[in-house]
């Protein structure tokens, strides 16, 4: 896991001047910032850039899922832009996971590349009604051992899947947690959520925090106040 903050701000807007808005009163030493696909869409590849010359790491959340040379291509372009991490779907599958490695190694600069297991919006009749078979579990493992076999550096997860990866993964393969809500926090669209603190005692190397930070009245209070609680965790 790379030094620095483990609290990645998504910046879940679909408005850029609400987005810098928020930016301008965040710190770089305190928080990276996710770029997902509502920014993105509104605002371009510039954000992304902009974001970086401002010293943030950025995590660019586009969930990649294409052939392998188009999303090849696309993490290729993305570490291009400076990004931090990058992330493609691990239902893809093994060329596609193997082609974006490739790419992303070729970089210069080479972000973190991680896959997105099952999102944290489903739960196991929601993958029945796909096809999916199996538990939630079953199939979070199943994407992150493909996910791990392809090299890639982690995968984004539920925190209520952290404990069973980390103890088949190890130390070493990264876990990027969404689904975090802190104590009293609404769980919005979010199916399988933790605390904070209960996600790092669970072994999250990195928690995706939206609408707690950037919907609260005072955005760095609420920071501070996960900061707070995440300094009390037996993982902080």
């Amino acid at each position: 896991m790379s030094a620095g903050p483990r609290i990645i701000v998504a910046l879940d807007f679909d408005d850029v001047t609400r987005a810098r808005a928020l930016v301008s009163r965040l710190d770089p030493q305190r928080c990276r910032l996710k770029v997902g696909k509502e920014l993105f869409t509104h605002a371009g590849p510039g954000i992304v850039a902009e974001l970086c010359a401002r010293g943030f790491d950025v995590f660019l959340d586009l969930k990649f899922h294409d052939i392998p040379n188009t999303v090849a291509r696309a993490c290729q372009v993305a570490a291009e832009l400076g990004v931090w991490m990058v992330n493609v779907h691990a239902s893809g599958g093994r060329k596609m996971l193997e082609a974006a490695r490739a790419a992303v190694n070729a970089a210069q600069r080479p972000p973190l590349l991680v896959a997105v297991t099952v999102l944290t919006s489903l739960d196991v009749s929601d993958l029945k009604e796909i096809g999916w078979q199996d538990s939630v579990e079953d199939n979070v493992l199943r994407l992150a051992e493909l996910t791990h076999s392809a090299g890639l550096d982690g995968v984004v997860c539920s925190p209520r899947e952290v404990m069973l990866l980390r103890a088949h993964f190890g130390p070493d393969f990264l876990l990027v947690t969404p689904g975090i809500r802190p104590a009293g926090a609404g769980m919005n669209d979010q199916s399988r959520t933790l605390t904070p603190r209960q996600a790092l005692d669970a072994g999250a190397n990195y928690l995706v925090i939206g609408r707690p930070i950037t919907g609260a009245e005072d955005p760095l209070a609420a920071l501070a106040a996960i900061e707070n609680e995440m300094a009390n965790a037996h993982g902080g």
